[in-house]
Formats: structure tokens, sequence, C-alpha cells
């Protein structure tokens, strides 16, 4: 599985959070939110996580125009944390890029790397 990492907010922390809890069933990157999203959609990358201070503008903006909103899902933002059943849904449906809020990451990136980890094994 390979995730690349982009958004306004926290890269290289979400990427060692991200290291460090797939350890060696995933390669790991950050970029730059354009650069991130084309690698994305050139099938460089499998998915796509990015974080901002609303879990959808900075984080999600380059995946919703290049990928398209049917591939976008806000799993947090200010005041709301998605249900763990809501995450687990969003990758069985097959998104393929998450924005989240900063500050939730350590609530619904386990949530959504076990649920990226299920539907790749």
């Amino acid at each position: 599985m390979k995730i690349v990492v982009g958004g306004q907010i926290n890269k290289k922390e979400i990427a060692e959070f991200i290291k460090q809890y797939l350890q060696e069933s995933s390669e790991v990157d950050v970029k730059g939110d354009l650069e991130a999203v084309n690698a994305v959609k050139k099938g460089e990358y499998d998915y796509y996580i990015g974080a901002c201070n609303t879990g959808g503008g900075g984080a999600l903006a380059m995946a919703m125009a290049l990928l398209g909103k049917a591939k976008c899902q806000t799993i947090s933002m200010p005041g709301k944390i998605f249900s763990d059943a809501d995450i687990k849904a969003a990758v069985e449906e097959g998104k393929i890029a998450f924005g989240f809020t900063a500050q939730h990451a350590e609530k619904v990136l386990p949530v959504l790397l076990d649920a990226l980890k299920e539907k790749n094994s």
C-alpha cells in the first residue's frame, strides 16, 4: 500500500504517525498537494491523506479538483469526528483521498489505516 501525505498542516508528523502505525506494510511519502494528488491520479500512490484546519479545504481542495468529489472524503472537521462506521464505509465505497483536522489525527488515523489495511489485504 502506497500513501502520499499532502494537506496544509503537520505533513511530516502525519507521515511519521502512518509509518509507525503501519510499519513495514506500506510506503509513505510527503509531497505538496498538487504533486501528491497528481501522483495518486497517475497511479503512483494508492491513497492521499491530508490535514488542514477545516478537514476539507486545504486538506482536500486539490484532490477534489483533480480526482473528483466521489473519490474524496472528509473524516473530521472542527467539532465533528466522523464515526468509525462512516470512515470504514468511505474506504469500502472506494474513496482514495481523505482529509481531517490535524488535532484529530490520533483519533481518526488508526480507524482509517485499519480500514485501508483490511481493504488491501
